[in-house]
């Protein structure tokens, strides 16, 4: 549970300095437990109560659905990952496909859109399509692990990414314009652990 909080709120602090002003609808592909967590989280930090679904699973995208809906969501369960994103200003993806998986296309990006790649760290993580990365501002925690566990091992060992901590204060520029797309390459980082210990 711990390990969900913290996740979750990571990311929702992220989406603070990166997502499109205004946002209010938020697609999460991959509906397992850690999802619930990344959609309070969004709605407590920046507002979000619409969320679109979708998960390869109906039951779970059914499970989610009934965890949240009291909590004053408007939900849509969508019968496909491209649908799901349709009208999203965020998209978060929590699957736990390791086996060089696409979740996300190019052609289902469009312009102004934040992603939060949440999805199990490994080498061979690929929920993103090599595309997406090259158009996007990429924000990590800590750029050594994430280029062996994140999306970022598709690219270049060199390729320029801004970390999260100097958005957070001031010595890095997060969203510049409403045309840009961000994505937090989410990889579990021990300062989250031990923020998350020390708090409990």
């Amino acid at each position: 549970i711990l390990s969900a909080l913290r996740t979750a709120a990571t990311s929702a602090m992220a989406a603070k300095y990166l997502a499109p002003k205004g946002a209010d609808t938020m697609a999460v592909i991959g509906n397992g437990a850690q999802s619930e967590f990344q959609a309070i989280a969004f709605k407590a930090i920046l507002g979000i109560n619409r969320l679109r679904l979708y998960d390869i699973d109906p039951a779970a995208t059914a499970k989610c659905m009934n965890n949240l809906a009291p909590l004053g969501f408007h939900i849509t369960a969508c019968g496909s990952a491209e649908a799901a994103v349709e009208g999203a200003q965020i998209i978060t993806t929590v699957t736990a496909d390791k086996h060089y998986a696409t979740v996300l296309t190019d052609n289902m990006v469009g312009q102004g859109v934040h992603i939060n790649g949440v999805g199990g760290d490994c080498p061979g993580k690929t929920e993103l399509h090599k595309d997406i990365l090259l158009r996007a501002d990429i924000f990590v925690e800590y750029p050594p692990q994430t280029r062996i566990e994140g999306e970022i091992q598709q690219l270049a060992p060199d390729h320029p990414v801004t970390e999260l901590w100097q958005v957070m204060t001031g010595k890095a520029q997060g969203r510049r314009d409403a045309k840009q797309i961000t994505l937090f390459d989410s990889v579990g980082f021990a300062t989250e652990d031990f923020s998350a210990l020390r708090y409990v």
